[in-house]
């Protein structure tokens, strides 16, 4: 008789052989016969559920040892790999219930005949041995086909086995995707622990490698094993009542049972370096696996007594990582066979998880880095202006971008500041973020005029590739005459905030984006008051998805107007505070790119606390240039400073005026610090050395590298200037 098996097609029937219960002999009480050694056997029974009789065992399994009465196959038939011959020789044992075309089932082949599937191979997983158990039942009718005796179980299918099948499978479904949900080592770990404790045991030792190597490392010593995390039921709290104290407050373990060294080093040859090599999960009873645990918990620590374990090696991509224990206190059912599968499948996760989350914050790591190195790490003290700077990347995962601002120090107290957006938010694009910000860094030492500072990077663009655009604001501001110089290149235009809560937004010609190539570059003067307040940002501030760039900075303007006022008229707004009050007109949609900001205050510096003067280029010009000097100090009441004054200034003139065909400038500048400067015509920098006792001169600069607390010279367009600063009484 045969019939239409649900789920196949027209083409494929299944026969039924008859089944007879004459002659089967009853199960011998004891342990059961070990599992095929390609994992046929997926489950051990627990000895109070084996049967005692050979009614109540039933029928024995498909696929297995059978009657006489059932016809061997046809000769002629080729077999399948791991057929029927090969299982047949296995003692008729409980097993998973079959599903729909698995172990136990026979299917059709080309000649219409059935012929059994091969056996579950080694390393199954739970999901995959107990899918058909938990399918069995519903979908073949009892007594039709299916073997299924009155109860509606599979033969040789203990009561309660598919449902424990069942509940295996659930459990490890949810174990490893709340394992999957960390992206870090510790909430990998902490996910195991807390997905095991207390369903599948009453504690755990997580322990890994110290250090965590990094995909092709290769491990300079012997393996370090560090307990990372442990975990296990708590006791219940004071004030309950003993009966109503669950099986936590039952299991033998303190927190000093759980105790082990922070450190463990794998002998080579050792009883853990043989487990760790074998990879599978073993029972504490397993040859080997008491000597490996001992050295694992260190000497003199043991499992305490009845507790049962599993040893779990964490096995990643190329290594092993680290190693798990599983333990439960003996008020609890004992470890199967079936649980070294899940024990497996956690620790496969668990491995996996960890390898792929060290390689993530490595990559992170390095990505941080090389964006941290291409910003400033702090932003200089120029004289007359305060500064402020904020970055945000475009997300958390990805903390690299082309966005980069600076603040360059300049001759004559002037200073640069700069704010530059390279498309895209990538290494590539920090990359060549890098590159610019070094070329701006070098043009700027040359005291360039802003738009051909942005010509030179317009052209390095070029040569790094045809399709490297970038957008960037140069701006040079001088706190003498109180002027700011503009240059741009495609970038949003800077906004100035006045001293009574006027907003604007600078006019300044937009010009094309670096990279384009052929284009000239045109920069305008403006009026940079004292108490003003300069902001350049990229267009991560203001343009988004929800808002295009000119909406963006009407409400940046709006803004800025709007927190001048809250500090009146005659006070600007604190700058960090500022820059935090300007971020906060982000909303939830407007991080679509990424941010850098740069906030200048314009204080300027007063004219009374300028001298300055121009000396024709002759011997005379050192004896008037220290009786300017003298006259400068005693006017602002530094007379105590008059004496290193009169030197450094004659010998830097001096200097100057040996080589010099134009006139020579002198200009003195009080702030907190007392800065003279000394200008002409020639390019030449002037080095500081050694002179020998028979020379006449070349002692200059070593007086003033001795008294001066900071001195250098700086190259211009049309000359050099040499500056020294001494502090103030």
């Amino acid at each position: 008789m045969t019939r239409r098996s649900p789920g196949r097609t027209d083409s494929t029937r299944v026969t039924e052989h008859p089944t007879s219960h004459e002659g089967r002999q009853p199960r011998a009480a004891g342990p059961t016969a070990p599992a095929e050694r390609r994992g046929a056997r997926l489950r051990t029974p627990d000895p109070a559920e084996a049967p005692e009789s050979p009614e109540q065992a039933g029928p024995p399994e498909r696929g297995r040892a059978k009657d006489a009465s059932v016809p061997p196959p046809a000769k002629g038939r080729r077999r399948r790999k791991g057929g029927s011959r090969r299982a047949a020789a296995l003692p008729a044992q409980d097993s998973p219930a079959p599903a729909k075309g698995s172990g136990g089932r026979r299917r059709s082949g080309r000649s219409g005949r059935s012929e059994p599937d091969a056996p579950v191979e080694h390393g199954a997983t739970p999901a995959q041995a107990g899918s058909g158990a938990a399918r069995g039942s519903r979908e073949e009718p009892p007594g039709r086909g299916t073997g299924l005796g009155d109860g509606g179980q599979v033969p040789g299918q203990l009561p309660g086995t598919a449902r424990r099948d069942g509940d295996r499978l659930r459990f490890v479904g949810a174990a490893t995707r709340r394992i999957a949900r960390g992206i870090d080592p510790d909430e990998i770990v902490m996910g195991l622990c807390r997905a095991t404790v207390p369903t599948f045991s009453d504690a755990i030792l997580v322990y890994l490698s110290d250090p965590l190597l990094v995909g092709d490392e290769r491990p300079t010593g012997p393996l370090v094993l560090r307990l990372r995390r442990t975990d296990r039921l708590r006791h219940l709290g004071e004030g309950e009542d003993e009966g109503d104290q669950s099986l936590a407050a039952q299991i033998p373990l303190s927190p000093e049972a759980l105790l082990s060294p922070e450190l463990c080093e794998v002998r080579p040859g050792g009883a853990l370096a043989e487990v760790l090599r074998g990879v599978r999960p073993v029972f504490s009873e397993a040859p080997g696996a008491q000597d490996a645990l001992a050295e694992l918990l260190g000497e003199g620590r043991t499992v305490p007594g009845g507790m049962r374990t599993v040893l779990a090696p964490l096995r990643g991509r190329r290594r092993v990582i680290g190693a798990a224990v599983f333990l439960r206190s003996p008020d609890r059912p004992a470890f199967e066979q079936d649980d070294l599968l899940v024990a497996a499948q956690l620790a496969t996760h668990s491995a996996l998880g960890i390898d792929k989350a060290v390689l993530y914050g490595r990559e992170a790591y390095i990505a941080d880095e090389l964006q941290r190195t291409m910003l400033p790490e702090t932003l200089p003290k120029a004289t007359g202006v305060r500064l402020a700077s904020r970055y945000l990347p475009a997300a958390e995962t990805a903390r690299v971008g082309g966005d980069w601002y600076d603040a360059i120090p300049l001759p004559g107290s002037r200073v640069a500041l700069v704010v530059g957006d390279v498309m895209g938010h990538s290494m590539t694009s920090a990359a060549i973020m890098g590159q610019l910000r070094t070329t701006a860094q070098t043009l700027a030492g040359l005291d360039l005029p802003p738009q051909e500072v942005l010509h030179h990077l317009d052209e390095q663009a070029q040569r790094l590739g045809s399709d490297r655009m970038a957008t960037c604001v140069y701006a040079v501001y001088d706190p003498v005459s109180h002027r700011i110089t503009v240059a741009n290149a495609g970038h949003p235009p800077p906004v100035l905030l006045h001293l009574g809560g006027r907003a604007e937004v600078l006019r300044v010609p937009p010009g094309a984006p670096i990279g384009v190539g052929g284009v000239d570059f045109e920069a305008v003067e403006l009026d940079a008051p004292a108490g003003a307040t300069l902001l350049l940002y990229t267009d991560g501030l203001v343009e988004s998805r929800l808002r295009d760039v000119w909406t963006g900075i009407e409400q940046l303007r709006e803004r800025l107007a709007a927190t001048a006022r809250l500090t009146g008229p005659d006070h600007p707004p604190p700058l960090e505070a500022l820059c935090d009050d300007v971020l906060d007109m982000l909303g939830p949609g407007d991080r679509d790119d990424d941010i850098a900001l740069l906030a200048a205050r314009f204080d300027g510096i007063a004219p009374s606390d300028v001298a300055y003067w121009f000396l024709d280029p002759d011997p005379a010009a050192p004896g008037r240039a220290r009786r300017l000097a003298r006259a400068a100090l005693a006017r602002w009441g530094l007379e105590e400073l008059t004496d290193s004054v009169e030197l450094l200034v004659s010998e830097v003139v001096t200097n100057a005026v040996r080589y010099a065909s134009r006139p020579v400038t002198l200009r003195l500048l009080r702030t907190d610090v007392l800065r003279v400067e000394v200008g002409d015509d020639v390019p030449q920098l002037p080095r500081l050395r050694q002179a020998r006792a028979t020379d006449e001169g070349g002692r200059g600069l070593y007086l003033v590298n001795r008294v001066a607390r900071r001195w250098d010279a700086t190259r211009l367009s049309n000359g050099k200037v040499v500056w020294f600063e001494l502090p103030m009484p």
